[in-house]
């Protein structure tokens, strides 16, 4: 481990990847290409620069391929898989999984398996660790102001006050911050979790209001890759177009 707070990454990779099809009818999203390369590979990629040691993955949706693609991979960081094959858990269910059957140390990164991303100054997993109280902070969340999201329409998730603290956007409002897909997480956030399927928001509500989620503002770029059409821009942007 190269100074981060974690070693270990979970990489979300188990979703259906509705909005992206057609091209998902056959495929799962995380091996879609952009700019000549599977989202997944970008993610790992990223984690190899920042020094992350472990990937944790989990696996539903045409879990073969993803595993058959990673298991050719011939670098860092090492790969362990969280199969979710009998039922999809979602993200929050995904998580606990993984920690319960003691894959995920304590806090631990997770990132969407289909998150692109061009760092700033420091990586995301630095900028992340850089900002860690586990004293005070459930999950820290990467987020990212409107100028810096790249195919993003939406009216944002969250506020954010001077200490990093967040609340959620107010309905017909529009909050300055997005979130990114990647988070550091304490298994404090996963204490007495609901059984089966979830959603990790339900996790973020409880400790929003304890005053214990966080996030922390990205100083490189995000990019929205959800349907097809997102795919040509995101490609111009990131060879420079």
């Amino acid at each position: 481990m190269t100074g981060l707070a974690s070693d270990t990454a979970m990489l979300m990779a188990a979703g259906l990847g509705k909005r992206m099809r057609p091209l998902t009818a056959t495929m799962p999203k995380p091996l879609v290409r952009v700019a000549g390369r599977p989202l997944i590979d970008r993610a790992l990629d990223r984690l190899e620069e920042a020094g992350v040691a472990k990937a944790v993955v989990n696996v539903h949706y045409l879990a073969d391929a993803i595993e058959a693609h990673l298991g050719a991979r011939q670098r860092q960081p090492a790969i362990a898989f969280s199969d979710e094959r009998e039922h999809l858990l979602e993200t929050g269910g995904g998580m606990v999984k993984a920690a319960t059957d003691g894959l995920l140390p304590d806090p631990f990164f997770a990132c969407n398996a289909d998150s692109v991303w061009l760092d700033g100054p420091r990586n995301a997993f630095a900028d992340l660790t850089a900002r860690w109280d586990p004293e005070r902070m459930d999950a820290l969340l990467l987020v990212v102001t409107h100028a810096r999201a790249y195919n993003f329409d939406g009216s944002g998730d969250f506020y954010m006050d001077g200490s990093g603290q967040l609340k959620r956007k107010l309905p017909g409002r529009i909050a300055p911050f997005i979130y990114t897909g990647i988070q550091l997480v304490s298994q404090r956030l996963l204490r007495d979790a609901p059984e089966g399927k979830f959603s990790t928001n339900i996790l973020w509500d409880r400790a929003i209001a304890e005053g214990r989620l966080f996030g922390v503002a990205f100083t490189g770029q995000w990019y929205e890759v959800g349907t097809p059409a997102h795919i040509r821009p995101t490609e111009e942007a990131l060879r420079g177009g």
